[in-house]
């Protein structure tokens, strides 16, 4: 575990990255490069059904000053410069999007021990501010996550969620929604030398009374391989094997079936990536 409660994107991540994390249905392929004054050039494009789509990224890196550069296939240019520790504990970090005048953001990031807290403005005229702040330790942590339009004077977004922790175990609480929808989560190490995990996720609509539980498990193979499953009550059910067939380089394959009508076409999902 981690030293502090770290951010509030960090609660809930492990099931959610369990659960969720390289399931897909559609046909990725990514390619990074790196040049010998250690420019990082990346190249993806994803097949979705009839329609494609590329970007190419370039990362610089100067001390500790970060610049991602990103341009997709609709011309858009994505420009993020995050500043790594101009304090101690601190990270800034710059976005805009060429053509959107209205994308730029800035964001501050503080860890310490005993709080998380990151910051939000948006550079327009009337900015969305977002803050969100987790106080506590790496055992016991809450947090809440909130977003306020300057424009309207409405709150966007109000969130919040409590997070437990100990060697192989951590759950987590989180209501989200302005108080519509409540969500838990468990992540449960079973084996850590093969990296056999059990995970379940349970989501609840006041508004619809809806309810969505998602179960799941990976396990490691052999150092290069991992597969994974998962199945929710709508009768979806999925699966994916992931091997390393060279340092940092990924094939992963990706299937998802409805149980509830097995006479359709299960959802194949291909994703390659490729690092020298």
């Amino acid at each position: 575990m981690g030293k502090g409660p770290g951010l509030y994107t960090d609660i809930g991540k492990k099931a959610r990255d369990l659960l969720y994390k390289d399931y897909q249905s559609d046909q990725k392929f990514t390619i990074t490069t790196y040049s010998p004054t250690g420019v990082t050039i990346t190249a993806s494009g994803t097949n979705k059904g009839e329609l494609f789509l590329a970007d190419v990224s370039t990362q610089l890196k100067n001390k500790n000053i970060t610049t991602d550069i990103k341009v997709d296939t609709n011309s858009n240019l994505l420009t993020t410069v995050t500043v790594d520790e101009p304090a101690p504990g601190l990270k800034a970090i710059f976005k805009f999007n060429v053509p959107d005048q209205r994308s730029g953001k800035v964001e501050l990031q503080y860890l310490h021990d005993y709080a998380g807290i990151s910051t939000s403005v948006g550079l327009t005229a009337n900015p969305l501010v977002n803050f969100s702040g987790v106080f506590g330790t790496n055992v016991l942590a809450l947090g809440t996550d909130v977003a306020f339009d300057t424009k309207t004077g409405n709150l966007d977004k109000l969130n919040t969620g409590l997070s437990f922790a100990n060697a192989d175990l951590i759950a987590s609480l989180t209501l989200n929604n302005k108080g519509d929808s409540l969500s838990a989560s468990y992540y449960h190490i079973v084996n850590p030398l093969t990296n056999t995990a059990v995970g379940a996720e349970v989501s609840h609509s006041f508004s619809t009374n809806e309810n969505i539980i998602t179960v799941g498990t990976q396990h490691a193979l052999d150092p290069l391989t991992t597969v994974k499953a998962r199945v929710n009550n709508l009768g979806k059910a999925s699966a994916l094997i992931q091997h390393e067939w060279r340092p940092k380089s990924l094939f992963t394959i990706s299937g998802e079936v409805d149980t509830k009508a097995i006479e359709k076409s299960a959802k194949i999902g291909l994703a390659l990536a490729l690092k020298p």
